[in-house]
């Protein structure tokens, strides 16, 4: 009897969909895996308030079902979904900026029975990490890489020798008495009233402070302030250099979608929390609740913005 034919391995996805859940924002696009390009619009809505997990799922359902529906989104299409805190097993231990109804909640489940499709979830700050590290400022750098991303809150990821020290939440150490997210992010200095002088040099005494622990070899500046850095980089000082992310407030989709996929970098922290993951919990809860997202669907269509088109 001659031997069976080997199967070929399945292909490697091409393309899979990048999801950012921020604090003001919730934005989702199609993602080239190969070069870190997206292959389709850039879509956002607001982020509902109250951010539930009921609404936040319908928002991003929204999204994906007009993509979908515009034909960027092919069946099966793998996705990740970068949310605002400490994840472990498809959940989320901590939530920041959005409401804390996420903490313990089946957010990776959710996401998965709403969209159909296999979906990751991982922090939002250590998406656009997996970004940076794989097509971005920190690809090929040795050494201790931190990346902080500013907007909302402030997140963090933290590279080593290329490797990620996932859910770092950094932006939640004491600074000056509080959370140095409630001085010095992107909200804060807003609601502060201050201006960029004197914003730059309290981000840099709170960088000081990683910098005591950690000696970064590198810093790493993203989310939507990083857009806006020729206002306040001369205010800015660090023992180390600091570099805006390449791909600035988009980080966060790129990684989203290189987890979704489990390639590049992200094949490595999706292996470890496989091997550390509790045995899954049953679907219905789930569904139940990626049904009544359904309802919430429609309106979040309304509201959708194209910020930018894939390059052509």
């Amino acid at each position: 009897m001659s031997p069976r034919a080997k199967r070929p391995a399945p292909a490697a996805p091409r393309t899979a969909i990048g999801i950012d859940v921020g604090g003001t924002g919730v934005k989702a696009a199609v993602v080239d895996l190969s070069t870190g390009e997206l292959a389709s619009p850039r879509l956002r809505v607001k982020t509902p308030q109250p951010a539930t997990p009921e609404a936040v799922v319908a928002a991003v359902g929204g999204i994906v079902d007009q993509l979908v529906a515009d034909g960027h989104v092919a069946p099966g299409m793998p996705a990740g979904a970068g949310l605002p805190g400490v994840v472990k097993a498809g959940r989320l231990m901590t939530a920041a900026n959005i409401d804390r109804s996420w903490i313990e909640a089946p957010a990776e489940a959710m996401l998965t029975a709403r969209l159909d499709r296999p979906v990751r979830l991982v922090n939002d700050a250590d998406a656009a990490g997996l970004a940076e590290a794989t097509f971005g400022a920190a690809k090929g750098v040795l050494g201790t890489v931190l990346l902080l991303t500013i907007g909302t809150g402030i997140g963090s990821a933290l590279f080593i020798d290329g490797h990620l020290l996932d859910s770092t939440e950094f932006g939640h150490v004491t600074y000056r008495g509080k959370d140095a997210e409630t001085l010095v992010s992107g909200a804060a200095r807003e609601r502060r009233g201050i201006g960029w002088k004197q914003w730059g040099r309290e981000f840099s005494e709170y960088m000081a402070l990683l910098e005591r622990w950690f000696w970064p070899d590198l810093i790493i500046l993203g989310g939507g302030v990083s857009k806006e850095y020729a206002k306040y980089a001369k205010y800015l000082s660090a023992r180390a250099p600091i570099v805006t992310a390449q791909y600035l407030n988009t980080s966060g989709i790129v990684g989203a979608a290189l987890a979704g996929a489990g390639v590049g970098i992200a094949a490595a922290v999706i292996a470890r929390e496989a091997a550390s993951a509790p045995a899954a919990a049953g679907p219905d809860a789930a569904v139940s609740a990626g049904s009544g997202a359904r309802v919430q669907a429609a309106q979040v269509a309304a509201s959708l913005v194209i910020e930018d088109q894939p390059p052509r």
